[in-house]
């Protein structure tokens, strides 16, 4: 599973400073879904940077099947699968040869590196343009590849950043597949996304973040009754339609907006 702990992140220092994540703690259980939702700038790319350790985090740990990023950043890689929008493909390979690309660099062997192959063209339906250049795909058909490199080492925890951003509905629905099947193998999955319709759809879960902080956790029936609203969306228009109220419920001393 995944623990993170009171992770935070500040930018810059003294009074022009940014804190990007403050205090934020969630974790995912095995052949869970947890929701890390809110608007863009809320903190979620900056906490999966943290969680991927390409971000030092100011203070917090995150620990991932018992390994701390402080302490073994470029092992407890090896545990993550990292699905993201921007993230693009080489754009000469095929499919075929990024995920042999990609399963060589996490050091599988040969035949096992090919059985993996094997179930993911199967289980992403590649077969049809597995040996065409990246170029010519399709934005689903690029995502299904994506969707197929995050996996190709069996990592433990999938971390999803807008999975469904720019594609269609038929492409929407492969994620989601994606994720379901995740879930049936026991994976810990955490998906980032200001998208709240798609995640109420997709998440056992949520973490709402708003100005780097969680102000409210639990499953959707637990953030019903906190709230007194029916959806995510209409919860997160009532903080943002009240930020004196947000910030009491967050906490935030009356300095903090000038400080985030």
């Amino acid at each position: 599973m995944i623990c993170v702990e009171h992770l935070t992140k500040q930018f810059g220092s003294g009074a022009g400073h940014v804190l990007a994540v403050d205090n934020v703690s969630f974790h995912a259980n095995y052949g869970e879904v947890y929701g890390l939702l809110g608007p863009n700038g809320a903190g979620k790319t900056t906490t999966l940077r943290m969680i991927l350790g390409l971000l030092i985090p100011t203070s917090g740990e995150v620990t991932i099947c018992g390994s701390r990023i402080t302490i073994d950043p470029i092992g407890i890689k090896r545990h993550i699968g990292l699905v993201s929008a921007s993230a693009g493909l080489y754009q000469w390979l095929s499919p075929l040869e990024i995920l042999e690309y990609f399963a060589a660099s996490y050091g599988l062997s040969r035949e096992y590196a090919q059985e993996r192959i094997r179930k993911l063209i199967e289980l992403m339906d590649l077969g049809s343009f597995l040996h065409r250049r990246s170029v010519t795909l399709s934005t689903g058909q690029k995502q299904r590849v994506n969707l197929a490199r995050a996996l190709v080492h069996d990592p433990s925890v999938v971390l999803l950043d807008e999975p469904t951003r720019g594609l269609d509905v038929i492409g929407s629905n492969v994620v989601f597949e994606f994720v379901r099947n995740l879930q049936k193998s026991g994976k810990s999955i955490v998906v980032c996304t200001h998208q709240l319709d798609e995640a109420q759809r997709l998440c056992d879960r949520f973490g709402l973040l708003h100005r780097g902080r969680l102000f409210q956790e639990g499953t959707l029936q637990n953030l019903r009754d906190a709230t007194g609203q029916e959806t995510l969306v209409e919860m997160f228009l009532d903080v943002l339609r009240k930020p004196e109220e947000s910030d009491s419920v967050l906490g935030f001393p009356e300095s903090s907006s000038e400080e985030i």
